[in-house]
């Protein structure tokens, strides 16, 4: 098992075996909110995963899995929430990053 807290968060992700009776695969829209999306690419790209490049909802507020409404390229306004890049872990899971560069109060 490996516990991994991003830096200056409460939160925490868990990998390991037998933690879960899920199938492996069966996680599909987890996400991992990050300040810096270009910046949390390269390091995912430095340390080997295969991530895709960033894009953006055509709505303007991510709650679109796939589709012809996912755009290539970052979100064209710069909006907060508005950029994403994902990746699936060995396992077969898909993972989101999401750009999130301005809190609302309270989050």
């Amino acid at each position: 098992m490996v516990q991994l807290p991003p830096p200056g968060s409460s939160a925490s992700i868990i990998f390991g075996s037998g933690l879960t009776s899920a199938a492996p695969g069966s996680v599909q829209s987890l996400h991992l909110v990050v300040a810096d999306l270009d910046a949390a690419r390269a390091e995912l790209i430095r340390r080997g995963v295969e991530i895709g490049e960033p894009f953006h909802d055509a709505g303007g507020v991510f709650h679109h899995a796939e589709g012809d409404v996912l755009l290539p390229g970052p979100d064209p306004e710069g909006r907060s929430c508005g950029s994403f890049a994902s990746f699936s872990d060995p396992d077969g899971n898909r993972w989101f990053l999401q750009e999130i560069q301005v809190r609302l109060p309270g989050r």
